[in-house]
């Protein structure tokens, strides 16, 4: 039983002599990050979807960090650019794909020609279609960001991306297109009052 006992001390002093070390070298050798790719990484959409030529979000802030166009995401949108111009003291820039006219699409699958080869499930970056192996598939147009990640994969080009309908529910105020007007409190009017 002491032979027991002496091991499992040894063992554990060596793990708190590990465990002091490692946290001595995550504090001593802490890589810092740039501020402005978080706040750039926090705007993008995560969708990590591909289409601005890098593997990821992350790597498209770090870019535009770096100069890079801020004009490169599609599932963003131009609210996106607007918010990266705004962040970077840019002037905002139209999207830097031709297909992009401001209409937000959704994929969907005609199901009648899906054969169920899941190539679309796994293209999907945001889980958005469901369905199993040789069997119908359709998408959670909730979920779906309008990639367009899942359409080429498909061999039976059952899926197309459709625009999304404006309804009350997902109508929203274009604010950053109404001019807001000031006023100085200091006018000539107010200083001939006075």
């Amino acid at each position: 039983m002491s032979t027991l006992f002496i091991a499992v001390i040894a063992i554990s002093a060596l793990a708190a002599v590990f465990g002091i070390i490692l946290g001595f070298a995550s504090i001593k050798f802490k890589v810092k990050s740039d501020p402005i790719v978080e706040q750039i990484d926090k705007i993008l959409p995560q969708t990590q979807c591909g289409q601005c030529g890098y593997p990821g979000c992350r790597p498209y802030a770090q870019a535009i960090a770096d100069g890079d166009s801020i004009n490169k995401c599609p599932p963003g949108g131009q609210a996106t650019i607007e918010k990266l111009a705004d962040l970077m003291g840019v002037d905002a820039e139209a999207s830097a794909h031709d297909d992009d006219k401001g209409l937000k699409t959704v994929a969907y699958i005609h199901e009648a020609d899906c054969i169920g080869c899941t190539k679309c499930i796994q293209a999907c970056p945001v889980d958005a279609i469901v369905g199993g192996t040789k069997s119908m598939h359709t998408v959670i147009k909730a979920e779906c960001t309008g990639c367009d990640l899942c359409v080429a994969p498909c061999p039976t080009d059952c899926i197309e991306m459709i625009p999304i309908e404006m309804t009350p529910e997902n109508w929203k105020w274009q604010l950053n297109q109404i001019p807001i007007i000031t006023i100085p409190s200091n006018t000539a009017e107010n200083k001939v009052e006075s």
